[in-house]
């Protein structure tokens, strides 16, 4: 048995389970890994999940790859690498448009929220709501195969920047915790390859997050009261373009730690509360 993750190849269709294939758009990036993954799920009654950026190219793929049975778009959030494309694979199959709400420029046929399932003969399709990387977050589990895709929720490869106002890192710990209680056997993340220990990653992804707050706070109490100082002594061995994806990350731990009555700020500046 061949246990190797299916190769990421930009714009063609794989098969990642009998249920399941993935079309990578071409739009590898720092903030986008390989390229975002749109899922096809399905056999006779397609739903795609994600169609990714507004590229033809992609969107004639994904389109062909259907076969003319694409009738659900679901759309795990409004971020640029995740919904533009709705448009347009909608005009090209038809397909009614699901996702938590309208807003960003996306249009959407019907609003999800947690505990939506889509039934057909073939599979179930149950909406997870999943706030924190931004509020309209949701992700889907696939009943038949105990596969989540997560989106940007839970990523391959790397953890996920929480961008306040929209991102909201207490609320993101509690999503990851509900996920953590869903009985997983894959995550099929919006970037990246298929997540086969979803137990371990989520755990992971919990404990950095809080070891982080713990560097965060441990700054504050030296006396590095602000932001960028903070990001330039904890990320001191990361590139510093990404310096300030960083900065709106250990915001949301300070936004977080200031609701918990750990900090407080002062116009730029964060102190401990005595």
């Amino acid at each position: 048995m061949n246990d190797e993750p299916v190769p990421i190849l930009h714009e063609v269709p794989s098969a990642i389970s009998p249920l399941i294939r993935r079309v990578v758009a071409d739009n590898p990036g720092r903030m986008t890994g390989p390229g975002t993954n749109t899922y096809l799920v399905g056999i006779d009654e397609i739903a795609v999940i994600d169609p990714g950026p507004a590229d033809d190219a992609h969107l004639d793929v994904v389109e062909s790859c259907g076969g003319g049975l694409i009738r659900w778009i679901f759309v795990t959030h409004t971020h640029p690498d995740h919904s533009p494309g709705v448009a347009g694979l909608a005009e090209r199959t038809g397909a009614e448009v699901v996702a938590f709400e309208a807003r960003d420029g996306l249009e959407i046929d019907r609003s999800s929220t947690d505990g939506d399932v889509l039934s057909t003969s073939e599979y179930r399709l149950r909406t997870v709501h999943t706030p924190g990387h931004a509020s309209n977050h949701l992700c889907f589990l696939l009943e038949e195969e105990r596969t989540l895709f997560s989106g940007d929720h839970i990523m391959d490869g790397s953890t996920v920047v929480i961008a306040p106002p929209d991102g909201d890192m207490a609320i993101y710990l509690e999503s990851l915790a509900k996920v953590a209680a869903l009985r997983l056997r894959r995550i099929a993340p919006g970037h990246g390859f298929p997540i086969e220990d979803p137990k371990a990653r989520i755990r992971h992804y919990i404990d950095h997050r809080l070891a982080r707050e713990g560097q965060i706070l441990d700054a504050v109490r030296s006396g590095t009261d602000e932001i960028e100082a903070i990001v330039a002594d904890l990320y001191a061995e990361t590139d510093e373009e990404l310096h300030p994806v960083a900065a709106k990350s250990v915001h949301a731990h300070l936004l977080k730690l200031e609701v918990d009555g750990m900090v407080i700020a002062d116009g730029d500046a964060w102190s401990v509360v005595a």
